[in-house]
């Protein structure tokens, strides 16, 4: 992997072939967010809507813990970055939102890579993501009550979304740690791996959405994006038809099915 020179000191941002990996890069502070961090992150982001040749992204960390959430005492950290760092804050007030996958997210797939505790906002950034593997020993849970906070990356929207309600209200209101198999049980992640074994699976994964179209793929993951229970099913669908007839007529679409025809893989280039 090759690292991009928009990483800054707490964000490792890389890429492997069209996939971005970016790598929360704090473990003596057991990967809080910091300033450096949220900058590293709404960068990739913003990298991957962009750039045509990635087609999605991983989202792991370094150290034996993935999250702790927000670190309430970290100053404008980055070493040299600092002042660009500080006037990028100042410049995109909602810089943190879409670090935090809160806002303005891309319209590629993100898969999480957790290994240890993912805790508060580690869980957050978590239900911005689309597919998530998790070791075995990984902890997950929305800890603000505990500490007089409110989950302000949108747990009290997104989460009883994403699994029935009444085990959101105990997560959100206990504050309780969850295991990863639970996590799986419920459906809040996809894969439960052994220890050290996150990142790999992960990859493994966008190794398998890489091959496949990219604009399939990309109009698939935009129709997940902006369709979901709160819209009216004849909007939705006729909004998708919208994204899938460009995709059907494609030069990728005939590549796809004429490969299918002679037994080969396809070769997409995303025409």
């Amino acid at each position: 992997m090759s690292e991009l020179p928009i990483s800054t000191q707490n964000c490792i941002i890389e890429q492997k072939n069209h996939v971005l990996v970016v790598t929360l890069n704090r473990p003596e502070k057991k990967n809080a967010f910091s300033p450096a961090m949220l900058v590293g992150l709404y960068k990739a982001w913003r990298l991957l809507d962009e750039d045509d040749n990635l087609r999605c992204a991983v989202l792991t960390a370094n150290g034996d813990t993935f999250c702790a959430g927000m670190d309430l005492s970290a100053g404008p950290e980055g070493g040299d970055d600092a002042h660009e760092i500080q006037e990028l804050m100042k410049s995109v007030p909602n810089l943190h939102w879409q670090a935090l996958l809160r806002e303005n997210m891309p319209n590629k797939p993100i898969i999480l890579a957790a290994e240890g505790y993912a805790l508060a906002g580690g869980t957050e950034i978590l239900q911005g993501t689309d597919i998530r593997v998790a070791a075995e020993d990984a902890i997950f849970g929305v800890t603000e009550v505990a500490r007089g906070l409110y989950p302000m990356s949108a747990s009290t929207v997104r989460l009883r979304r994403q699994i029935p309600y009444a085990l959101a209200a105990e997560v959100l209101l206990t504050g309780e740690h969850v295991s990863a198999q639970k996590c799986l049980e419920w459906g809040l992640i996809n894969h439960v791996v052994g220890k050290g074994e996150a990142l790999f699976k992960a990859m493994e994964i966008a190794e398998k959405i890489c091959a496949n179209g990219p604009l399939a793929v990309k109009a698939v993951m935009q129709s997940l994006r902006q369709h979901d229970e709160s819209m009216a099913m004849e909007q939705a669908l006729a909004e998708s038809d919208q994204l899938g007839w460009p995709v059907m007529s494609s030069k990728d679409a005939q590549e796809g099915m004429k490969a299918f025809k002679e037994k080969r893989p396809a070769v997409f280039t995303g025409e």
